[in-house]
């Protein structure tokens, strides 16, 4: 390639890098506007303040709050310190030295800022119109030369490329900076831009020149899941390609990257364990108390695809490093996984959507409602068939509207029936009006599954029940269980509008259509939502969830009949499964199948966990998805187990919003061949 259009194609990666500073900064300040942080300097350095989504802004949030986490803990360990210094490279328009300054926090300390020059010069500008901004530079600026854009006693703004480490040294020679006097290196998602060669090198250097120093990173982890791959993609689209997850794909690789380079000590967090391990209980509340909020998937995911790192050089510096094993209420339980890789296939069918319900209603029919998709939020009810030639969509007739809903249940009702519970249409709209449907069909029998044109009609009688009902709610389970010769939905755990996490149970009798009271002895499983219930013996088993404290749990729980209602038991499960919510489970015989959802382990995704509820013991399979369209998310979706000779689960939907990479979307569902696992 000739030189010239090497040098284009760099600038214009330049370029595109320098915008990511742009939309950074704008959700720095939707945070801050909206109470997750105080930053009373951000909004000078936006011409508009733009509301971001709530997923956004606590992403913005947790990365803020570990920066400001590191670089408190090394200005407590230097307070005595007679000089101190801030090295942030590729600082864009980040307030930190204008926060620091107004909280008097900067005794003795000087900020040097590095970027490239259009960036700088941009600030300096604005610096310079902007009279609070102008206001906390001292007067005092000693007279530099080189690219120093603006100078004064406690603050340096310099315009040169990080790549050109000569120049860098120059520069910061110039600018003052003391090579023997304790730093704080700082880099959020910066280097990860550059080709790899170019960031070690940074690294390196750093090492070798700054002897009492310590280093800070904040940058991207995980590139092969399908989180990571939609993550990668959303960079790619940008021109500004992830560099450093290909040779340091996580933060056992990011550790030894930073001790091979010279770094003496390295601690290295995704931001699940900084968030559950370093940010108090208190603080974690007022959180949630924000905004609505209900993207806990996505939320999880993003803190597990990011990481904070301090690194540490010289006798002072190992006291600012992060713990190696913070405190955290996040159990550090690993996969058993089998040696056997359980095998997907795509069904020839187009159906997406998040937050669907589905109920098989009868063999080779399966029933979804609510959900959401790219078309938004939807009330239409679509029944899936299996055929010959695989499975179909097909539109069905209701008799009434069931509304929106996202996140309800569908529970089969003897009969061939189902009951239509709870859901929303958003955090602060819970459905309260609660449905029994059942099937009608026109035509000859047998004609909808040969392709003939008769729709199905669904009778959709709202049930206007007696006694006392639960509280309306949404990411609840809902399970048929039997009690004296009667049938009734036990509804147990979920979410309300007010953010509550919710652990009650109620029984509803559908003949009666009463809420009845049965006594329920036994410890109860702690509060939770997004869990899975199946039916069991006539009672049921619980499994998973996510907690009050917002921590995936992993506990298997029996609901068993007793003369008098049930009874509550825990079983000790050995060994104990990965904890994990927003996934689904079946039971077959003694076994509870559970198939995907969102966990904190870094091993990997979910696939498939069968628990063997008499021997209470387990095993996690992995997903072979080499023949389905990739990425496959595994939450917010439902499913069913097919009727086939050959067991095998039918999975419908699911994805996600990525953080702010963009909305993924299955676009077929997938079938998991349980052979294996269950013969």
């Amino acid at each position: 390639m000739p030189a010239t259009k090497r040098k284009a194609q760099k600038k214009g990666r330049d370029t595109a890098v320098q915008g990511t500073n742009d939309s950074s900064v704008v959700s720095k300040v939707s945070a801050a506007a909206q109470g997750y942080f105080k930053d009373a300097f951000l909004q000078h350095f936006v011409c508009k303040v733009a509301r971001r989504a709530p997923l956004i802004n606590r992403g913005y949030y947790v990365r803020w709050k570990a920066v400001d986490h590191c670089v408190r803990k090394f200005l407590q360990i230097t307070e005595k310190c007679p000089e101190r210094q801030i090295l942030s490279l590729g600082a864009g328009f980040d307030s930190l030295y204008f926060r620091l300054r107004g909280d008097g926090a900067l005794s003795g300390a000087v900020v040097f800022e590095v970027d490239f020059p259009d960036v700088s010069q941009r600030k300096a500008a604005l610096i310079t119109s902007n009279i609070t901004l102008r206001g906390m530079i001292d007067s005092q600026s000693p007279s530099l030369t080189g690219p120093v854009y603006v100078s004064s006693s406690q603050y340096r703004l310099l315009g040169v490329d990080v790549r050109e480490e000569s120049k860098v040294e120059e520069a910061l020679g110039v600018a003052g900076l003391d090579w023997a006097a304790p730093t704080l290196i700082l880099s959020e998602v910066v280097l990860t831009y550059m080709e790899t060669q170019w960031s070690d090198a940074i690294i390196g250097w750093a090492a070798k020149l700054l002897p009492q120093s310590l280093f800070v990173m904040y940058e991207q982890i995980h590139p092969h899941d399908p989180f990571g791959r939609i993550m990668q993609e959303h960079f790619q689209k940008l021109n500004s390609t992830l560099h450093a997850l290909r040779q340091y794909p996580d933060t056992a690789a990011q550790r030894h990257r930073f001790l091979d380079k010279g770094w003496e000590e390295c601690v290295c967090l995704d931001m699940n364990n900084f968030f559950f391990g370093l940010v108090p209980e208190e603080e974690r509340c007022r959180l949630e108390s924000l905004e609505p909020f209900d993207e806990y998937e996505e939320w999880h995911q993003k803190c597990s695809h990011y990481f904070i790192l301090t690194a540490s050089r010289g006798s002072l510096m190992p006291q600012a490093l992060l713990p190696r094993a913070p405190e955290s209420p996040v159990p550090s339980v690993g996969p058993s996984w089998s040696t056997t890789a359980l095998s997907v296939r795509t069904t020839p069918v187009c159906v997406e959507g998040l937050g669907m319900a589905s109920v098989s209603v009868r063999p080779g029919w399966v029933l979804l409602t609510g959900g959401s998709s790219r078309g938004g939020r939807g009330a239409a009810i679509r029944l899936l068939l299996r055929e010959q030639k695989g499975w179909r969509s097909v539109s069905v007739e209701t008799s009434a509207d069931i509304g929106v809903r996202l996140y309800h249940t569908l529970t089969p009702i003897p009969g061939g029936g189902a009951v239509v519970y709870g859901g929303r249409s958003s955090p602060l709209n819970p459905v309260r009006s609660l449905f029994k449907m059942t099937f009608s069909l026109c035509g000859a029998p047998g004609a909808l599954e040969s392709g003939g044109q008769d729709a199905p009609k669904l009778c959709m009688e709202e049930m206007m029940c007696t006694g006392s009902p639960p509280p309306p709610r949404w990411r609840h389970s809902a399970t048929l269980t039997r009690h004296r010769g009667k049938e009734f939905v036990f509804v147990f755990g979920g979410k309300n509008q007010s953010g509550a996490v919710l652990g009650d149970g109620y029984f509803l009798s559908v003949d009666q259509q009463h809420w009845t009271e049965i006594p329920v002895e036994g410890v109860a499983p702690e509060a939770r939502h997004s869990h899975s219930a199946c039916s069991y013996k006539g009672g049921g088993v619980v499994f998973g969830g996510l907690s009050r404290a917002g921590v995936p749990l992993g506990d298997t729980v029996v609901l068993t009949p007793t003369e008098r209602g049930f009874c509550w038991e825990r079983i000790d499960v050995r060994p104990p499964p990965v904890p994990r919510y927003s996934h689904c489970a079946h039971v077959s015989g003694e076994k509870l199948v559970v198939v995907g959802g969102v966990w904190m382990h870094s091993d990997g995704v979910p696939g498939v966990v069968v628990i063997n509820i008499t021997t209470r013991s387990s095993m996690e399979y992995s997903l072979d998805t080499t023949s389905v369209p990739w990425p496959l998310m595994l939450h917010s979706f439902c499913s069913e187990v097919t009727d086939s000779e050959d067991p095998e689960l039918l999975l419908i939907g699911g994805g996600g919003n990525c953080f702010s990479f963009g909305t993924h979307w299955n676009p077929q569902p997938v079938t998991v061949d349980l052979k294996l696992m269950l013969g």
